[in-house]
């Protein structure tokens, strides 16, 4: 059995090549964003929803 060969990934270098995919997909954002082709975020949706559904709860809470 030949111990020296690693039996897996690196995971230093599978953490590298992570970083390196999370930096360049940010980049595209900021690329994207900057053409005039930006989205909503999700937080600011997610956001957005909960504070019409806690409106609507408190209508119904306190109007009746």
């Amino acid at each position: 059995m030949n111990t020296s060969e690693p039996s897996g990934r690196d995971s230093g270098t599978e953490k590298l090549n992570w970083i390196d995919r999370r930096r360049e997909k940010i980049r595209a954002e900021i690329e994207r964003n900057r053409r005039g082709e930006y989205k909503v975020p999700t937080w600011v949706l997610a956001a957005v929803l909960v504070l019409i559904v806690g409106a609507w709860l408190a209508l119904i809470l306190f109007a009746g």
